[in-house]
């Protein structure tokens, strides 16, 4: 009967937009993007490693889609022996609700052989940078992809050009060998970061010669540019600075327009953006500069080696730009971390009356987070770890079949006292919540290890409160954000603040709060690539099954179903629910 339903509807002239219309996506049908992910070998600084890639390159096409449009983005799975998804990093809440591309949590995978049609619609209002990448395993390290959200207005900063800075690390071993390490008793560290490289070019070394060619970037003297930096990276929190160009100016961060805030360098970990505005320099400045090429310099943060690798801001002109040539002595100083960089700094561009003021939060939850060797080593929070393992069926699949019961599970996790369900490993929050959400880093129990975390949210953006040493205090935190208008992130760092500590000793904070107004399943996740396959991930559930349903309508059966009919293959076109839009084409 609940595949059925959209059908009936449309037969009785019923359906509108939010309805969920059933499409035969058949030949006739063109989705917007298309792409194609295969593993073979690929190369990058040189090195020959066999990777997942998109359309064939890593990173993959830049795509660009229009705010409060529909865009449809069919995601092949090319690979033989590997599942895959594609997730909209920062755009989740503005997805149909199978289209967020996180395994068992909000959709079955894309099996091989298989493709699958994602639905996205970006409000008006995050027009920014944001990129996409695979939701499976490690496959993020080379599947990824700048995503850029326009505008219809103009935006409030003018500049000349554009330009995208993506960030990713080189890994020499293969996607399947780190995740077997990681996960095994015999536990096998991936290994550090081979390489920081940029727009998908670097070296392995800062002194390595040949003729692997750094990235890049070029600009036109006396002209005003965005740069776009989008932190693409599986590991590595990175410091970056140009040489001879001392002012940047943030006006963005994770797909929001900020007041202006000058600095002389960028902190970007695993999952950020940030787009700065850069005044190129003059011909005079060239002149009295001796120079048309400078180096981007960019520095591994909190890891136990320093690495520093570089890239080109160069001014093309008659002689051809030295990408060859790494500087033996790095031009600028090796920076160091800046705990709670940028906290209570940036603010929003336009003025925003939604941020939940203390006393409207209804639930405070603190998520402990720690690591802890067992029969594996795996990262917990409040006590447990999360893998794509855990449940049978993807959580949003079993609300709509009735499998999952959230009132129950809610009830469970009030009782426990921390929010948290250990049953079904969920965080259960009602419609119209006001969450405060506080991640409590600890030191880890068997060694006191501490390490750095870019925490990630998945649903609707969250308000960023601030972060500290220590244990979280909500009195002077309060004193802190006074006259502060704190900005919606989607990526913000935990910071351990030390290297380590004793087991379990509190050893940095960071808070959210969120109103709960998108029912859905969404992950909430430590954007490390590592991390998250050795169970640094949780899920929050928004709102009951009578929410989420009513949000979407019921859904056809093929979504419910690994393999279902929602995904075509080679001779079957799928059977796809519009949530957004009502397309001439029906069943």
């Amino acid at each position: 009967m609940r595949g059925l339903l959209p059908t009936l509807c449309l037969a009785l002239g019923l359906v509108t937009a939010t309805q969920g219309l059933l499409v035969r996506h058949d030949n006739s049908f063109q989705p917007d993007h298309i792409l194609r992910v295969t593993a073979q070998n690929y190369s990058q600084a040189c090195m020959e490693r066999y990777s997942v890639l998109v359309n064939g390159s890593s990173p993959g096409p830049e795509l660009r889609l229009q705010e409060d449009k529909v865009s449809w983005i069919r995601v092949y799975n090319d690979m033989e022996d590997s599942n895959v998804t594609m997730h909209w990093h920062g755009l989740s809440a503005f997805t149909a609700p199978f289209s967020d591309g996180t395994p068992m949590a909000s959709q079955w995978p894309i099996a091989p052989g298989h493709f699958f049609d994602y639905e996205v619609r970006p409000e008006v209002g995050y027009a920014g940078t944001y990129f996409y990448h695979s939701h499976v395993g490690f496959q993020a390290v080379t599947a990824a992809g700048a995503l850029i959200v326009e505008s219809a207005q103009p935006s409030p900063y003018k500049y000349d050009e554009e330009r995208i800075i993506a960030l990713s690390d080189f890994f020499a071993k293969t996607d399947e060998e780190i995740e077997d390490g990681l996960t095994s008793a015999n536990f096998t560290w991936s290994g550090e970061t081979g390489a920081i490289l940029v727009n998908g070019q670097g070296r392995l070394a800062t002194n390595a010669t040949g003729s692997c060619k750094l990235a890049a970037i070029s600009v036109k003297p006396g002209k005003t540019y965005r740069l776009r930096f989008i932190g693409e990276t599986a590991l590595s929190f990175v410091s970056l600075a140009i040489e001879s160009h001392d002012v940047f100016e943030i006006i963005e961060a994770d797909g929001h327009y900020t007041k202006p805030v000058k600095t002389s360098y960028l902190q970007i970990s695993t999952g950020q953006r940030y787009s700065v505005i850069l005044k190129a320099k003059t011909e005079a400045e060239l002149r009295k500069a001796k120079s048309r090429q400078f180096y981007f310099q960019l520095t591994t943060l909190g890891r136990p080696t320093v690495l520093t690798n570089f890239a080109v801001l160069e001014y093309p002109s008659h002689i051809a730009t030295d990408l060859t040539t790494v500087p033996v002595t790095p031009p600028l100083p090796v920076a160091n971390i800046t705990y709670g960089w940028m906290d209570y700094t940036l603010e929003p561009y336009y003025p925003d009356l939604n941020f939940p003021t203390s006393t409207e939060v209804t639930r405070r939850i603190i998520i402990n987070v720690h690591q802890n060797v067992s029969t594996h080593i795996v990262w917990l929070q409040s006590g447990y770890d999360w893998m794509v393992t855990f449940p049978k069926s993807p959580y949003l699949v079993d609300v709509y079949t009735g499998k999952l019961d959230l009132n129950a599970s809610y009830k469970r996790a009030i009782a426990s006292g921390y929010g948290f369900d250990n049953q079904t490993r969920l965080f259960p929050a009602k419609m119209n919540e006001v969450l405060e959400i506080v991640w409590q880093n600890q030191g880890a129990v068997n060694t006191g290890d501490i390490e750095n975390h870019p925490f990630h949210g998945h649903g609707r953006h969250f308000y960023d409160i601030g972060g500290g040493d220590g244990l979280y205090n909500s009195t002077e935190n309060e004193k802190r954000l006074n006259g502060t208008h704190p900005v919606t992130r989607d990526t913000t760092v935990l910071y351990a603040y030390r290297t380590e500590t004793m087991p379990l000793t509190p050893s940095g904070w960071r808070a959210w709060r969120i109103r709960v107004t998108d029912a859905g399943v969404w992950m909430m996740h430590c954007h490390i690539l590592q991390h998250m396959i050795m169970g640094m991930q949780t899920v929050f559930a928004f709102g009951d099954q009578a929410a989420i349903i009513a949000q979407s309508d019921p859904v056809d059966e093929g979504y419910l179903t690994y393999g279902g009919s929602a995904y075509g293959n080679a001779t079957y076109h799928p059977l796809v629910q519009h949530f957004f839009d009502v397309h001439e084409q029906t069943v």
